[in-house]
């Protein structure tokens, strides 16, 4: 008797252990510049968030209920994304299991996430999400003309000094050390761009770059 109690413990111990490593890599989330988390996104659009309700998407393998929360949205604009349009995003009902908490005052938002087989848009905490207003008018152009440009560069986030890349074909981003912050000047007003010689750099501009640009173009 005794033998069976600890094993069922020692199972309940292990399946929690389990359960919180699922929970702790689930909310592990890298430090994406906006052009990064651009393209890696399967859909980025501006949306109206208009309502919120909590809803069941399922069980888990301890035949549990899945619960999100749907947020209702009114689709403004897609940026990248499928043919039709979206109308509301699913998030995990809380922070702890990467759930994303956002304003539905009718207030816009840049939006970044994933598409399901079903084609249901999911969000989590390591998604670019911002308020709209917020965004620069670099990042808004960018979304349109200049982000998918750099898609095949790498963007190498700089911690601490020095700072190294290993191939042409990165673009070092240094907000973190210059200025403590990973909205900085790079996040806000530049795009990694691919060159004719297949390296890349850093642009800024108001135009398209051409196909052999200075690196860190000004208007």
């Amino acid at each position: 008797m005794t033998w069976t109690t600890n094993s069922c413990f020692v199972t309940l111990a292990v399946l929690f252990v389990w359960r919180v490593e699922e929970i702790a890599q689930a909310c592990s989330c890298s430090l994406a510049h906006p052009q990064q988390a651009f393209c890696n996104s399967d859909v980025v659009i501006r949306a109206r968030l208009i309502g919120e309700v909590e809803v069941d998407v399922g069980n888990d393998i301890y035949g549990n209920p899945i619960k999100r929360i749907k947020y209702d949205i009114k689709q403004i604009k897609m940026f990248k994304g499928p043919s039709q349009d979206i109308d509301a995003i699913y998030t995990a009902p809380s922070s702890a299991v990467c759930g994303v908490s956002l304003d539905t005052n009718g207030k816009e938002f840049l939006i970044t996430g994933k598409l399901e087989a079903d084609g249901t848009m999911h969000v989590t905490l390591c998604d670019f999400i911002q308020p709209w207003e917020s965004t620069s008018a670099t990042q808004r152009k960018s979304l349109t003309q200049r982000y998918a440009m750099g898609c095949d560069c790498k963007i190498t986030h700089c911690s601490s000094i020095p700072c190294v890349i290993s191939s042409p074909a990165e673009c070092l981003w240094t907000d973190w050390v210059t200025e403590k912050t990973i909205k900085g000047k790079q996040a806000k007003h530049y795009a990694c761009i691919k060159r004719s010689d297949n390296s890349c750099a850093w642009y800024r501009g108001a135009a398209l770059p051409t196909n052999d640009f200075l690196d860190i173009e000004d208007p």
